[in-house]
């Protein structure tokens, strides 16, 4: 009996096609994976070497921000109330991006709020990735009453303005930090991973492999996992790279609307709000966080589009 089910795991996993998680280096005359065409396209593609250059200075920012300034983000003199003109002949020090109404550095503020962004985007991302990639893989294999269940689930949830329901929840706490924050994107944001995890498990359940395995005894944990999910995961990844940069920008926005991040957090939607009394005055407080979030926004936007042209075999 035992050799029978080794001969039998055997045969599936060689009728089972190379999966995502195992990419095999094809040989000369061997049909190249999906992987594999992916990563050859993205190594040509200029979008994708420009914004994972600029992602990298970002990671580096957010976790080493003493290799880029030394000037404490908290602490001012007020000697150097608005003070907006850069100090020529001296652009290395904390003070050439000017200084807010306490006379803290700009400049040290800017690198030193880039780890809120980061953190909230991508621990967001990996939150919602896991939550609706496993209810999406659930009610797409299953089908039927889980389907139903969870897909009316999805709908209440999808129908609450994601901004609006962020403001709501982030209102019930007091103190918001960057976890508080970080929880009330993710408790909103899982449902369009869901979605598009359910329609790439249903279509992948009809495969020919899928229905080798199940006739082979593969339990339902094996074929979920070594078959099924390996196969769904690009749709999921394209979606999750290009929803990282929207939940910054709602990060952002949240802490400018006054429901976000809040002091002491340092956060470019936080300078961003306090900025705006001062448009008229020292516009630069209100200025460089909004570059610096727009660049950002933009690196992970840019990535993701690279990302779903080379995944997307109908724009290959």
């Amino acid at each position: 009996m035992p050799d029978a089910t080794k001969t039998a795991a055997a045969i599936e996993d060689a009728i089972a096609p190379p999966s995502a998680a195992e990419p095999v280096k094809p040989a000369k005359d061997e049909a190249r994976s999906l992987w594999g065409d992916a990563w050859r396209d993205l190594r040509r593609n200029p979008y994708f070497l420009v914004s994972s250059v600029m992602i990298f200075f970002l990671l580096l920012i957010s976790l080493f921000p003493g290799l880029f300034t030394s000037a404490s983000p908290t602490v001012g003199d007020l000697q150097h109330h608005f003070l907006g003109k850069p100090e020529l002949g001296n652009v290395g020090s904390e003070g050439w991006l000017g200084y807010d109404g306490q006379g803290r550095s700009v400049y040290s503020r800017l690198i030193h709020g880039t780890r809120a962004s980061i953190i909230v985007g991508v621990c967001v991302t990996l939150i919602v990735t896991v939550i609706g990639g496993l209810l999406g893989m659930i009610a797409g294999y299953f089908g039927g009453l889980t389907d139903a269940i969870v897909s009316r689930i999805t709908d209440i949830f999808f129908g609450v303005p994601f901004l609006l329901g962020g403001m709501v929840v982030l209102n019930a706490f007091t103190d918001r930090s960057v976890w508080v924050v970080v929880f009330a994107l993710a408790f909103l944001g899982w449902t369009q991973l869901t979605r598009v995890m359910r329609g790439a498990v249903i279509t992948i359940k009809q495969a020919d492999y899928v229905h080798a395995a199940k006739a082979l005894g593969a339990g339902t944990t094996r074929i979920l996992f070594r078959h099924i999910l390996p196969n769904a995961m690009a749709p999921v990844i394209v979606v999750a790279t290009i929803a990282l940069g929207g939940y910054i920008s709602a990060e952002a926005t949240l802490s400018y609307l006054g429901l976000g991040l809040s002091a002491p957090t340092i956060s470019w939607g936080v300078d961003i709000s306090g900025g705006v009394t001062q448009i008229r005055t020292a516009q630069h407080i209100l200025l460089y966080p909004s570059i610096m979030l727009s660049l950002t926004v933009l690196a992970f936007i840019m990535l993701g589009e690279a990302v779903r042209n080379a995944l997307d075999p109908k724009l290959r």
